[in-house]
């Protein structure tokens, strides 16, 4: 072993004296140029730019698609004839019969206590079961009406609210 060389390292110099092969005996390489430290990837393949051979398209043509089969009539068996399925009418939810403005008051339950973040939770969670984005076409309507009354009522508390607290 010679000195700064580890074991390995001396064990392959070894080697190399006894085979014979030096470091001028041994062959080139062909896929480097001289002078690089790394070979060269060109984009052009077989005389087709990398771009334009879409490689997005090669898994497609990979996949073994099998022409369909042209069969007869005869051999085959008559379709079942397919029954319609009946479309359920829709049930309007009971809250959204209620479009009177006693009725959807008493659903508040709106008092002279409450404050300004808690008329706002009211509204929240009244708009969650009512807004009319969230229910059927067909009750839209019903729905558009609630919660314009409902914000007319929660509007009209909350005014109150804020002209009895300047003064």
């Amino acid at each position: 072993m010679l000195f700064g060389q580890s074991v390995f390292q001396s064990v392959l110099d070894r080697l190399k004296e006894e085979d014979g092969d030096t470091a001028e005996d041994a062959a080139p390489v062909l896929h480097r140029m001289p002078g690089f430290t790394t070979g060269l990837a060109f984009d052009v393949m077989e005389g087709v730019s990398a771009p334009s051979a879409r490689p997005g398209q090669a898994y497609f043509d990979n996949l073994d698609f099998a022409p369909p089969r042209e069969t007869t009539d005869a051999a085959l068996p008559p379709e079942p004839a397919a029954e319609p399925i009946p479309e359920i009418e829709p049930v309007m939810p009971e809250h959204l019969a209620r479009t009177a403005l006693s009725e959807i008051a008493a659903e508040l339950a709106i008092s002279p206590n409450d404050a300004i973040q808690s008329l706002s939770d009211k509204r929240r969670g009244f708009a969650k079961a009512n807004h009319p984005d969230r229910v059927h076409p067909l009750f839209r309507d019903n729905a558009t009406k609630r919660m314009t009354l409902a914000n007319q009522l929660i509007d009209e508390a909350i005014r109150r609210k804020t002209r009895f607290s300047k003064r």
